[in-house]
């Protein structure tokens, strides 16, 4: 590529393209808002997943007496 190359390529991309480009806004995201009863419920659905989990590996490593 030759410096000639190089200048008709910036040509190409002129700053007047710029004039007829769309605006793009961002917003910021709405803060999710959740019930104190379904966040409730989660916490409560995790902690018993996360029990079940430790007495199913305690048992299945042998580890669990009665």
């Amino acid at each position: 590529m030759t410096a000639e190359d190089v200048l008709y390529d910036a040509e190409a991309y002129a700053d007047d393209d710029l004039d007829e480009a769309d605006i793009v806004e961002w917003y910021e995201a709405r803060p999710v808002q959740v019930s104190t009863a379904v966040a409730t419920g989660s916490i409560i659905a995790a902690f018993t997943l996360g029990v079940l989990t430790a007495v199913g590996a305690l048992a299945l490593m042998g580890r669990l007496e009665d």
